[in-house]
């Protein structure tokens, strides 16, 4: 078997975690907005996966970046990017907004925190948002400055999640509500905390503005976290399928908008608010989508997903599966496809050929647990 590795550059930036990471057995790495993300550790994926349901994990995912807009028209220059309603947003928040450009197609899916009406992070998935945004404001001629701040996040993922953190952060730490930050104490340092995450088993966000006090909280949580059985880890494709957390550029990119991809609640149209694409999601609004994001299940005991598979009924190609793994709760491979109309309004019955061999699934909602 070939060992295929990452050649590191500058142009694929390390982190600030990667020689802990490195001496804690990280055995593969993605690419992430240009920076190494790491992808595996030493367990098989479902022991990784019964570890992140059961304990407490702490992950680098510093690759989500932060695009700081700052300025006299800042919110003008976020709003205009996204089709959530962002005028009632208040500061020490955190909004899952979905990007989209000129046509409604999707440009990223963002968690955006507000700090006050001039100053917003964008905490990007796997896209260039930044030039976006600077050719905006550009065009625009709005009154903001745009950066990418060296923040480097750590994700605390888990059931036990919380158990480690009080310890370190005191009683405080469990009074912060979902999608909400603030500031935290830790020796000399504050470290911006939110109450968010890639999984489903509960967790917060990092926000590490300071390198050296940030290797130190990262060297506490693994100290402080042995009786919580504390793993270094990663994002966990079983466990984000399951929750049917969608991945930019997996599941969804600029060719599908927000309606397709089931995240009608943050497409907020009956407002008189400024922002890209609005008249064509109208459009597509009030004649209906031709395709929408749905749950597949497939009889398979594996798959290697590493591009789309295309469903079919009677010989006719009906969609398209785009992520894909084995589920040790359902016993068989289960995947977020995209779905033609009228396919998607009912559980059909399909064939798919994965690895030359003949196969058959079904359609399902989402999420799958």
């Amino acid at each position: 078997m070939s060992i295929q590795v990452v050649s590191k550059s500058r142009r694929l930036r390390s982190t600030i975690y990667s020689s802990r990471i490195e001496k804690q057995g990280v055995k593969s790495y993605t690419i992430y907005n240009h920076m190494l993300l790491p992808a595996s550790f030493g367990d098989t994926l479902e022991d990784s996966y019964n570890h992140l349901k059961e304990y407490v994990q702490v992950w680098d995912v510093a690759a989500e970046r932060q695009i700081e807009i700052k300025g006299k028209d800042a919110y003008q220059l976020v709003q205009l990017m996204t089709c959530r309603d962002l005028s009632k947003a208040k500061a020490g928040k955190c909004y899952y907004s979905p990007i989209i450009d000129e046509n409604g197609g999707m440009i990223n899916d963002p968690v955006i925190l507000k700090f006050d009406d001039e100053r917003w992070w964008i905490s990007i998935a796997d896209s260039d948002l930044m030039l976006f945004a600077k050719g905006l404001a550009i065009g625009k001629t709005l009154n903001v400055s745009i950066s990418e701040p060296n923040v480097n996040i750590m994700a605390v993922q888990g059931p036990k999640a919380f158990n480690l953190l009080e310890k370190i952060f005191g009683n405080e730490i469990l009074d912060l509500k979902f999608y909400n930050f603030k500031y935290f104490n830790f020796k000399n340092s504050k470290h911006l905390i939110a109450r968010s995450g890639w999984s489903k088993q509960g967790g917060v966000e990092i926000y590490v503005e300071d390198t050296k006090s940030g290797l130190e909280l990262y060297d506490l949580l693994f100290e402080e976290g042995k009786e919580f059985n504390v793993k270094p880890g990663c994002p966990h494709l079983i466990e984000r399928i399951e929750g049917a957390l969608l991945s930019y550029g997996n599941d969804m990119d600029i060719n599908d908008n927000p309606l397709e991809c089931g995240l009608d609640k943050f497409v907020n149209l009956d407002n008189d608010l400024n922002f890209l694409g609005k008249d064509k999601l109208i459009k597509i609004k009030e004649t209906g989508i031709e395709k929408k994001i749905m749950g597949v299940k497939i009889n398979l005991d594996k798959i290697n997903l590493r591009s789309t598979i295309d469903l079919k009924i009677d010989g006719k190609i009906i969609g398209e599966v785009r992520s894909a793994v084995y589920s040790p709760t359902f016993k068989k491979v289960i995947g977020i496809a995209m779905i033609n109309k009228p396919y998607f309004l009912s559980n059909h019955k399909f064939d798919i050929v994965v690895n030359d061999k003949e196969c058959t699934g079904e359609i399902c909602n989402i999420p799958f647990i």
